[in-house]
């Protein structure tokens, strides 16, 4: 089941197919194909050349997939589980240079996240990004320094079947794909009055 999106202007697949499902099939991910995704964030701009992110992930049935998953919210529970492999990532808050906080580090992460998802939807694997998940406590449940903080948990894997999620989630796995008009995200010029 594809989505992609009904856009305003012609945009590149990989931008014009993404989407966050919650079905996932039960098909493991190779570790190349996750290392792809990797190289790809790897790759991203960052202020200062910085490269701030950090990730911690786990196949399904492997090390480290039962610390991730424990810190899941049991609305990311009723389905997260399906995916192959879940990803924590995170932003060092300093720089490393001078130690100075880094405000743009989680904007860095974000870029350094929209090429892993690009990648991955060129390839065909899918990833739901999560903020329900403990954020606060995923330094500790899985040995992560202090000047790091979570950022977002994502679920990778490949597309599955809406119907072996809950009625209300398959509802949602349908549901046409929206964004806000355009016009009420970019402003030329300056702000609105």
């Amino acid at each position: 089941m594809t989505r992609p999106a009904q856009t305003d202007a012609p945009l590149i697949s990989p931008v014009r197919d993404r989407w966050s499902p919650r079905a996932f099939a039960d098909q493991g991910i190779p570790r190349d194909d996750l290392h792809t995704l990797l190289e790809a964030a790897r790759w991203a701009p960052s202020c200062k050349n910085e490269q701030p992110w950090r990730f911690v992930y786990a196949h399904k049935g492997e090390a480290g997939y039962d610390a991730l998953h424990g810190l899941l919210d049991d609305w990311n529970l009723k389905w997260a589980p399906q995916a192959p492999v879940l990803l924590l990532s995170l932003a060092r808050k300093a720089f490393v240079d001078d130690g100075q906080t880094n405000a743009h580090a989680w904007h860095d992460v974000g870029l350094a996240m929209g090429q892993l998802l690009a990648q991955a939807t060129s390839m065909g694997i899918y990833a739901h990004q999560m903020a329900g998940f403990d954020w606060r406590g995923a330094n500790a449940a899985l040995g992560i320094p202090d000047d790091y903080a979570a950022v977002s948990m994502t679920a990778l894997g490949y597309l599955g079947d809406p119907d072996t999620l809950p009625e209300k989630l398959a509802k949602l796995e349908r549901k046409p794909r929206e964004r806000r008009p355009l016009a009420e995200l970019a402003f030329e010029g300056g702000w609105p009055s």
